[in-house]
């Protein structure tokens, strides 16, 4: 069985907790501007906030109680269950973490004070399907064969429990055909599913083409996230390959913890959670967008575009929020979602011909008109040039005559 891992560490060597006093709180949201002003947030917020949006954060579990969390938790399903010994509680310190700098709302007059996540006023829904490093169980979950498909019966369930947005800030080596078939499910119902590409970037020796494939970053449909440090450049640690669709700041990332703490922190599993927090500001504004259209609308508003457009350590660019609502806006009318026997199954092999033929269900007559004209013409010209090649031919056997033997 692949390691499951959490795609994020908690600096420096581990977690640096920054307390939970009010004044403290304060100094969160004065560390979080950067990102805020990164993403886009402020302009983006007069558009969207995230309200009816629910968003599943498959993790180690989230704290419902945190005050930056109160209120907007729905504590579900925990696919660990029997890793750890009896009567030990789960830590839920990077669960807690992505959801705030997903859906956080901060506290105090005005939520003024605390975690302020990309869309304060989506739903969260926890669901665990990974366990911290530090938990006693941690070994055991990753080589016993009954927790090998967590991810995929989890993506199932926060699909069936309404889930508009699944943020899978995890990481393993190996794919599995049930979690390419539930990709393909959560796809089918219109979810949007954003993971993280995974940091072992900086453990590649030389000069490598590309970092290792993360799953499930790295299935087709799943945005993959990559991480940008404070310049906006690939952060040193982030995959690259050619999964990475866009990126986000993931380098001393603001964050909450369980029991009213703070944390910074750096990872792609920080650049997934914002990710996931634009995806949740553009369903709300728009909740019948198809998946592909969502990750269209951030790709193509995205800032800090490496030359020529796209490269495999950034994607497409850094997701700027307000840029791409405005893209969704335009993209609103249209749709990019196969169905029925059309779409082809990601479980089956390439090929296989269980897609069918393909119907086209919207025709360009323009381009049809064009083309069509371009083609009639060069087929014109072909046969002329072929008439005339033949008239030639005859002149000039007509012009030697007949060939004594």
């Amino acid at each position: 069985m692949a390691v499951l891992r959490r795609a994020a560490a908690l600096a420096v060597a581990g977690a640096v907790l920054l307390g939970g006093g009010p004044a403290l709180a304060d100094d969160v949201r004065a560390g979080q501007q950067p990102v805020l002003d990164t993403l886009a947030l402020p302009e983006a917020w007069r558009t969207s906030k995230g309200e009816g949006v629910l968003v599943a954060v498959l993790d180690s579990g989230v704290d419902p109680h945190h005050r930056d969390l109160d209120g907007s938790v729905t504590v579900g399903e925990d696919f660990t269950e029997g890793a750890n010994p009896p009567g030990v509680a789960p830590r839920r310190l990077h669960g807690t973490y992505m959801a705030s700098l997903i859906a956080g709302h901060g506290h105090g007059p005005g939520g003024r004070r605390g975690v302020i996540g990309v869309a304060p006023r989506a739903g969260l829904l926890s669901v665990r399907v990974i366990l911290e490093d530090e938990e006693p169980g941690f070994r055991d979950f990753n080589s016993a064969e009954r927790f090998e498909d967590v991810v995929a019966r989890g993506i199932r369930y926060a699909v069936d429990q309404g889930a508009h947005v699944i943020n899978m800030s995890i990481s393993k080596e190996l794919a599995t055909r049930e979690e390419r078939s539930a990709i393909r499910y959560a796809i089918s119902k219109g979810v949007v599913l954003v993971a993280a590409a995974g940091n072992d970037g900086a453990r590649r020796p030389g000069h490598a083409a590309s970092a290792p494939y993360s799953y499930p970053a790295a299935f087709p449909g799943v945005v993959s996230v990559g991480a940008t440090d404070r310049r906006l450049r690939r952060a040193t640690f982030s995959n690259w390959n050619s999964s990475v669709l866009v990126s986000a700041p993931g380098v001393d990332i603001m964050g909450a913890g369980p029991g009213d703490e703070y944390w910074v922190g750096r990872g792609t599993s920080q650049a997934t959670a914002l990710v996931s927090g634009v995806a949740a500001l553009i369903k709300a504004k728009f909740p019948e967008m198809s998946p592909a259209l969502v990750a269209q609308a951030m790709t193509a508003s995205a800032t800090d575009r490496p030359p020529g457009g796209y490269d495999t350590g950034t994607g497409f660019g850094v997701v700027n929020a307000a840029r791409a609502l405005t893209e969704a806006a335009r993209l609103a009318g249209h749709t990019e979602r196969a169905r029925g026997r059309q779409a082809q199954d990601p479980s089956a092999p390439v090929g296989g011909g269980s897609a069918g033929p393909i119907r086209v269900v919207v025709r360009d007559q323009t381009r049809v008109t064009v083309y069509g004209t371009i083609a009639v013409a060069a087929g014109t010209g072909a046969l002329a040039s072929l008439m005339l090649i033949y008239v030639l031919v005859r002149r000039v056997r007509r012009a030697q005559g007949p060939q004594d033997a």
